[in-house]
């Protein structure tokens, strides 16, 4: 498996607070990473990424320089969202950031008003111009700051402001994704003082400084998920070589419900499916919940259930943008609200089709490998952001699939 998307992000954010280059291993070529690579330059650090080697050994490499103007353009920001995270690093190393505004995008808005607060609370002085946000902080100073809603990048990016402030910062009602975790990791070999990472309350008591570190970065749960999810949909036999199966229980719990066979032991997981689908409901939530990017993914296998389920999405109030797609292939889908019922079919049928998002485009190519006939997914760009190399890990399975244009 290939290293976290959403774990090397915030890894390459730590790096702005380090005194020496931070290495990362594992980190997959993936379009958001070289967007993060850029924003990272332009703020003064040199970021270097192997050409070669597997998935789990390669190496990505950051070492942090004085920014000039410490802001991130909207140019970038707004291709990507966790740029937002670079935020929390630059107020506590260099005192002043001008990030722009994320806005909104295809699958919902992303407020960061929760960022702003914890920020504010540490001494932070915010304000809003010209659709950036202006900070600024003589030095950040430990707080108590409660979350009003649960938020990874959030509770990252105060993780990473609390790690250089005076004194202690408590995060209450924090992210409990195994991401977070994989940040505290890295800040403590840094030289963070950090605990309590993967419960709601994450204690950072302040240090002086932050060292370079190597770190290799956790698998990725989310592609584990999506290629473990096409050996389900096809009726095949998937094994995720490196994936924790501890950090998905939500999505195996259910590939069990639907009647996959699932083995999970140290170093892999393993799912087959010979019989029929059953329909089974499923609704995201924040970890360990089920995770709202395989809703997708997770709505293109009950399409072949057996009966009907009733998919509903908590997290994001615009993510059935592959609906309309799906149901261009035969699948039938109502959409009220931030609620779907799928009624299973017999066979899907393939089509020309095209990707709206990240995980939208996923759940296409999932539905195409089970489909009839041909199915073209077009605008894969949103494939590359979070996958390397989806197509060629299929054919290793033995799809039928190739990329025929980018």
């Amino acid at each position: 498996m290939s290293g976290a998307k959403n774990a090397v992000l915030p890894a390459m954010a730590a790096a702005l607070l380090a005194d020496g280059p931070v290495e990362i291993v594992g980190a997959p070529r993936l379009r958001d990473i070289a967007t993060f690579g850029k924003l990272l330059g332009i703020l003064g650090a040199t970021v270097t990424q192997d050409a070669g080697g597997t998935d789990r050994s390669r190496l990505l490499r950051v070492a942090s320089g004085e920014p000039g103007e410490a802001e991130a353009p909207y140019d970038l920001v707004k291709t990507m969202r966790a740029s937002v995270l670079v935020l929390g690093p630059l107020l506590a190393r260099y005192g002043r950031a001008r990030i722009s505004l994320p806005g909104g995008c295809a699958i919902g808005p992303r407020p960061i008003d929760q960022h702003l607060k914890g920020l504010e609370l540490l001494g932070a002085r915010t304000t809003l111009s010209e659709g950036y946000i202006e900070a600024a902080a003589d030095r950040l100073r430990g707080a108590p700051v409660y979350f009003d809603l649960k938020t990874v990048t959030g509770t990252e990016n105060l993780m990473m402001a609390a790690a250089l402030a005076e004194g202690t910062t408590v995060l209450k009602n924090a992210a409990r994704e195994p991401e977070v975790c994989d940040l505290a990791r890295l800040l403590r070999a840094m030289g963070a003082d950090i605990e309590g990472e993967g419960t709601d309350e994450i204690t950072v008591r302040g240090v002086r400084s932050l060292r370079g570190a190597r770190h290799e970065v956790m698998a990725d749960r989310i592609e584990a998920a999506t290629l473990l999810l096409a050996g389900a949909i096809t009726g095949g036999d998937v094994t995720a070589l490196g994936a924790d199966g501890g950090a998905m229980d939500a999505v195996l719990e259910k590939l069990q419900e639907s009647g996959a066979e699932v083995e999970v032991a140290n170093g892999f997981v393993r799912v087959r499916r010979a019989g029929p689908i059953r329909s089974v409901n499923m609704k995201t939530a924040p970890y360990p919940g089920f995770p709202t990017d395989v809703q997708a993914q997770f709505m293109a296998y009950m399409c072949l259930g057996d009966g009907f389920s009733i998919v509903s999405e908590t997290i994001f109030e615009n993510r059935f943008m592959h609906v309309a797609e799906l149901r261009r292939m035969g699948g039938r889908i109502d959409v009220s609200g931030n609620t779907a019922a799928v009624k299973g079919v017999q066979g899907l049928s393939g089509a020309p089709l095209m990707a709206t998002d990240l995980r939208a485009s996923a759940s296409l190519v999932l539905a195409g490998l089970a489909a009839s006939g041909t199915t073209e997914v077009l605008r894969i760009y949103h494939l590359d952001r979070g996958y390397e190399s989806l197509e060629n890990k299929l054919s290793s399975l033995g799809a039928d699939i190739a990329r025929v244009r980018e």
